[in-house]
């Protein structure tokens, strides 16, 4: 199967988890959206749910397809989330936020009694780092951040660069009105210790580490679907 396909078979293994009267957070990226219009479909056949969404595009998306919407302030507490993920490490530990929505990712996911990933077997590792880590900051004192970043990285034996996401030659502006650094780690040993101290700075509003947040993975391989339970 190609990249698409497999996207597809872990989707609708997802999607048996979904039960009539959830109420359930709908992640971003490239295989979540295939899980909207798998849920789309079940939707149309009479499915009830309330789908909240992660990110500005995963709201259009399923309001196109006709998937029933709330704001989370509306459904504070949720049933299940079900989202993608750039990397899926050691007890589910994940890098989320290829895609720009970490924040609002992470907030759904906290608010869910349960978290499962969808992935294609490319995103498992035996270490996280690989996959850039997107780091969400604010606009002001960005040169700041950086450096206090940067400063907190090295004490943890961490090295890269930290790029400023951009697009179409313009700095990336999240739905939260917020700037992402990419870094680039190659291999994080402490996942825990990095998100402690990143979440130390005041600039950072939030970084793509899930850690002891996902509850099963279902990763789609070309030899058939497996699923890899949390802690």
């Amino acid at each position: 199967m190609d990249a698409r396909a497999l996207k597809i078979e872990a989707a609708r293994i997802a999607l048996s988890h979904v039960e009539r009267g959830m109420k359930l957070g709908i992640g971003s990226g490239s295989t979540a959206e295939e899980f909207v219009r798998l849920l789309a479909v079940r939707v149309s056949e009479g499915l009830e749910i309330i789908g909240v969404p992660t990110s500005e595009r995963t709201a259009q998306l399923c309001r196109e397809l006709g998937v029933p919407l709330a704001t989370l302030d509306e459904e504070p507490a949720l049933d299940l989330t079900i989202d993608g993920a750039d990397e899926i490490g050691p007890g589910l530990s994940l890098v989320k936020g290829g895609g720009g929505a970490l924040l609002r990712e992470k907030i759904v996911a906290y608010a869910s009694n349960r978290m499962i990933v969808i992935a294609d077997v490319s995103k498992v590792v035996e270490n996280l780092g690989r996959f850039p880590l997107p780091i969400e900051v604010n606009a002001f004192g960005l040169r700041a951040s950086q450096l206090a970043i940067e400063e907190a990285c090295r004490a943890l034996g961490l090295s890269g660069g930290l790029v400023l996401r951009k697009r179409d030659g313009e700095p990336f502006v999240t739905d939260g009105g917020h700037l992402i650094l990419d870094a680039s780690f190659g291999r994080i040993p402490d996942p825990l210790a990095l998100s402690d101290a990143l979440h130390a700075i005041p600039g950072v509003v939030e970084h793509g580490l899930f850690l002891q947040m996902a509850d099963l993975a279902v990763v789609a391989e070309p030899d058939g679907v497996k699923t890899i339970d949390g802690l």
